[in-house]
Protein backbone atom coordinates (compact mmCIF):
# COMPACT_ATOMS: atom_id res chain seq x y z
CA UNK A 1 0.00 0.00 0.00
CA UNK A 2 1.07 3.84 -0.71
CA UNK A 3 0.86 4.75 2.62
CA UNK A 4 2.57 2.03 4.09
CA UNK A 5 5.84 2.94 1.78
CA UNK A 6 5.40 6.07 2.43
CA UNK A 7 5.16 5.67 6.33
CA UNK A 8 8.26 3.75 5.83
CA UNK A 9 10.25 5.59 4.05
CA UNK A 10 9.79 8.47 6.54
CA UNK A 11 10.77 6.54 9.15
CA UNK A 12 13.89 5.54 7.43
CA UNK A 13 14.58 9.66 6.96
CA UNK A 14 13.75 10.53 10.26
CA UNK A 15 16.20 7.46 11.66
CA UNK A 16 18.85 9.01 9.48
CA UNK A 17 18.35 12.11 11.09
CA UNK A 18 18.27 11.25 14.85
CA UNK A 19 21.19 9.51 14.04
CA UNK A 20 23.15 12.28 12.74
CA UNK A 21 22.31 15.25 13.93
CA UNK A 22 25.15 17.11 13.24
CA UNK A 23 25.89 15.52 9.75
CA UNK A 24 26.11 17.94 7.11
CA UNK A 25 24.19 16.42 5.06
CA UNK A 26 21.01 16.88 7.65
CA UNK A 27 19.63 19.53 5.21
CA UNK A 28 19.64 17.25 1.89
CA UNK A 29 18.25 14.55 4.66
CA UNK A 30 15.18 16.81 5.36
CA UNK A 31 14.45 17.52 1.97
CA UNK A 32 14.37 13.93 0.99
CA UNK A 33 12.46 13.64 3.94
CA UNK A 34 9.70 16.11 2.75
CA UNK A 35 10.08 15.30 -1.10
CA UNK A 36 8.49 11.17 0.14
CA UNK A 37 5.83 12.96 2.40
CA UNK A 38 4.66 15.48 -0.12
CA UNK A 39 1.85 13.68 -2.04
CA UNK A 40 0.06 12.90 1.66
CA UNK A 41 1.46 16.62 3.11
CA UNK A 42 -0.79 17.38 -0.54
CA UNK A 43 -3.83 15.38 0.29
CA UNK A 44 -3.64 16.76 3.93
CA UNK A 45 -3.71 20.22 2.83
CA UNK A 46 -6.42 19.70 0.15
CA UNK A 47 -8.14 18.07 2.51
CA UNK A 48 -8.28 21.07 5.30
CA UNK A 49 -8.86 23.77 2.68
CA UNK A 50 -11.60 21.75 1.52
CA UNK A 51 -13.49 20.75 4.66
CA UNK A 52 -12.51 23.53 7.09
CA UNK A 53 -11.68 26.65 5.50
CA UNK A 54 -13.11 27.03 1.76
CA UNK A 55 -13.61 30.57 1.76
CA UNK A 56 -9.62 30.43 1.60
CA UNK A 57 -9.87 28.80 -1.65
CA UNK A 58 -12.48 31.40 -2.66
CA UNK A 59 -11.47 35.39 -3.75
CA UNK A 60 -9.52 36.94 -2.64
CA UNK A 61 -7.22 34.58 -1.75
CA UNK A 62 -7.70 31.84 -4.07
CA UNK A 63 -5.84 29.51 -1.60
CA UNK A 64 -4.54 26.12 -3.37
CA UNK A 65 -3.08 23.39 -2.53
CA UNK A 66 0.25 23.30 -3.75
CA UNK A 67 0.53 26.82 -2.71
CA UNK A 68 -0.51 25.45 0.88
CA UNK A 69 1.93 22.73 0.41
CA UNK A 70 4.59 25.21 -0.16
CA UNK A 71 3.94 26.66 2.81
CA UNK A 72 3.71 24.03 4.97
CA UNK A 73 7.23 22.62 3.70
CA UNK A 74 8.66 25.81 5.16
CA UNK A 75 7.23 25.63 8.36
CA UNK A 76 8.48 22.36 8.83
CA UNK A 77 11.84 23.16 7.38
CA UNK A 78 12.57 25.40 10.22
CA UNK A 79 10.87 22.96 12.53
CA UNK A 80 12.97 20.04 12.20
CA UNK A 81 16.45 22.67 12.73
CA UNK A 82 14.53 22.30 16.36
CA UNK A 83 12.80 19.15 16.83
CA UNK A 84 13.60 15.72 15.67
CA UNK A 85 9.88 13.58 15.36
CA UNK A 86 10.80 9.60 16.76
CA UNK A 87 8.55 8.22 14.43
CA UNK A 88 6.27 9.02 11.34
CA UNK A 89 3.33 9.24 13.40
CA UNK A 90 4.85 12.46 15.33
CA UNK A 91 6.23 13.49 12.00
CA UNK A 92 2.62 13.80 10.76
CA UNK A 93 1.39 15.24 13.86
CA UNK A 94 3.81 18.10 13.48
CA UNK A 95 2.59 18.55 9.92
CA UNK A 96 -1.02 18.45 10.50
CA UNK A 97 -0.10 20.99 13.68
CA UNK A 98 1.87 23.85 11.12
CA UNK A 99 -0.91 23.34 8.65
CA UNK A 100 -3.28 24.49 11.36
CA UNK A 101 -1.35 26.97 12.00
CA UNK A 102 -0.71 28.53 8.34
CA UNK A 103 -4.43 28.11 7.57
CA UNK A 104 -5.66 30.03 11.06
CA UNK A 105 -3.33 32.96 10.22
CA UNK A 106 -4.43 33.07 6.48
CA UNK A 107 -8.12 33.08 8.08
CA UNK A 108 -7.18 35.54 10.86
CA UNK A 109 -5.32 38.01 8.09
CA UNK A 110 -8.04 37.69 5.76
CA UNK A 111 -10.63 38.47 8.58
CA UNK A 112 -8.20 41.42 9.24
CA UNK A 113 -8.00 43.29 6.39
CA UNK A 114 -11.15 42.44 4.08
CA UNK A 115 -13.02 45.79 3.35
CA UNK A 116 -16.26 45.79 4.75
CA UNK A 117 -18.59 46.44 1.30
CA UNK A 118 -21.85 47.55 1.18
CA UNK A 119 -24.11 44.68 0.04
CA UNK A 120 -27.39 46.44 -2.11
CA UNK A 121 -29.46 42.74 -2.60
CA UNK A 122 -30.92 41.21 -0.18
CA UNK A 123 -29.85 37.90 -1.84
CA UNK A 124 -26.06 39.26 -1.64
CA UNK A 125 -26.65 39.70 2.39
CA UNK A 126 -28.09 36.55 2.66
CA UNK A 127 -24.77 34.85 1.35
CA UNK A 128 -22.75 36.63 3.92
CA UNK A 129 -25.05 35.84 6.71
CA UNK A 130 -24.84 32.40 5.32
CA UNK A 131 -20.47 32.40 5.02
CA UNK A 132 -20.16 33.79 8.74
CA UNK A 133 -22.33 31.81 10.20
CA UNK A 134 -20.02 29.09 8.45
CA UNK A 135 -16.88 30.57 9.47
CA UNK A 136 -17.99 30.31 13.43
CA UNK A 137 -19.24 26.73 12.79
CA UNK A 138 -15.48 25.81 11.59
CA UNK A 139 -13.93 27.52 14.21
CA UNK A 140 -16.46 25.30 16.53
CA UNK A 141 -15.51 22.34 15.04
CA UNK A 142 -11.82 22.56 15.28
CA UNK A 143 -12.28 24.04 19.06
CA UNK A 144 -14.08 20.47 19.47
CA UNK A 145 -11.23 18.19 17.57
CA UNK A 146 -8.66 19.87 20.18
CA UNK A 147 -10.64 18.98 22.69
CA UNK A 148 -10.20 15.21 21.91
CA UNK A 149 -8.00 12.76 23.36
CA UNK A 150 -4.56 12.97 21.78
CA UNK A 151 -5.49 8.92 20.61
CA UNK A 152 -8.61 9.99 19.66
CA UNK A 153 -7.77 12.91 17.59
CA UNK A 154 -4.77 11.70 16.38
CA UNK A 155 -6.96 8.68 14.44
CA UNK A 156 -9.17 11.20 13.66
CA UNK A 157 -6.79 13.02 11.66
CA UNK A 158 -5.46 10.26 10.34
CA UNK A 159 -8.77 8.67 8.84
CA UNK A 160 -11.11 11.57 8.32
CA UNK A 161 -8.66 14.31 7.49
CA UNK A 162 -5.86 12.58 5.92
CA UNK A 163 -7.95 9.94 4.13
CA UNK A 164 -6.08 6.84 5.67
CA UNK A 165 -7.88 3.75 5.77
CA UNK A 166 -8.44 1.84 8.78
CA UNK A 167 -5.65 -0.39 8.11
CA UNK A 168 -2.99 2.49 6.49
CA UNK A 169 -3.63 4.28 10.02
CA UNK A 170 -3.19 1.31 11.85
CA UNK A 171 0.35 0.84 10.24
CA UNK A 172 1.16 4.33 10.78
CA UNK A 173 0.05 4.07 14.70
CA UNK A 174 1.33 0.98 15.36
CA UNK A 175 -1.61 -0.84 16.99
CA UNK A 176 -4.26 -3.03 15.29
CA UNK A 177 -6.81 -2.51 13.15
CA UNK A 178 -9.85 -2.75 15.37
CA UNK A 179 -7.87 -0.17 18.07
CA UNK A 180 -7.57 2.54 15.07
CA UNK A 181 -11.58 1.74 14.65
CA UNK A 182 -12.25 1.93 18.53
CA UNK A 183 -10.63 5.28 19.11
CA UNK A 184 -12.52 6.58 16.03
CA UNK A 185 -15.79 5.83 17.31
CA UNK A 186 -14.70 7.69 20.76
CA UNK A 187 -13.70 10.34 18.83
CA UNK A 188 -17.08 10.51 16.98
CA UNK A 189 -18.87 10.31 20.22
CA UNK A 190 -17.44 12.67 21.48
CA UNK A 191 -17.84 15.55 18.78
CA UNK A 192 -21.55 14.63 18.45
CA UNK A 193 -21.92 15.64 21.69
CA UNK A 194 -20.12 18.67 21.60
CA UNK A 195 -21.31 19.76 18.25
CA UNK A 196 -24.61 17.56 18.39
CA UNK A 197 -26.30 21.74 17.51
CA UNK A 198 -25.03 22.14 14.51
CA UNK A 199 -27.43 19.86 13.03
CA UNK A 200 -30.80 21.09 11.67
CA UNK A 201 -32.81 18.48 14.01
CA UNK A 202 -30.84 19.79 16.90
CA UNK A 203 -29.55 15.76 17.56
CA UNK A 204 -26.46 14.17 18.44
CA UNK A 205 -25.59 10.80 16.88
CA UNK A 206 -24.19 10.24 13.57
CA UNK A 207 -22.36 14.22 13.77
CA UNK A 208 -20.08 13.91 10.84
CA UNK A 209 -17.95 16.39 11.29
CA UNK A 210 -14.93 16.00 8.61
CA UNK A 211 -18.30 16.84 6.48
CA UNK A 212 -19.04 20.09 7.77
Amino acid sequence: MEATRTTAAVQRYLDDLRAHPESADVPELVRDLLARSSRRLHMLSASMIRRSYPRLARPPLNLSADEMLGAVVERLIKALRECRPANAREFFALANQHLRWELNDLARRLDEHTPAIALEEDAAAAHASAESSFTASARRILDALDSLGEEEREVFGLVRIQGLTHSDAAEVLGVATKTVQRRLNRGRMQLATLLGDLRPDGGTAGVDVADA
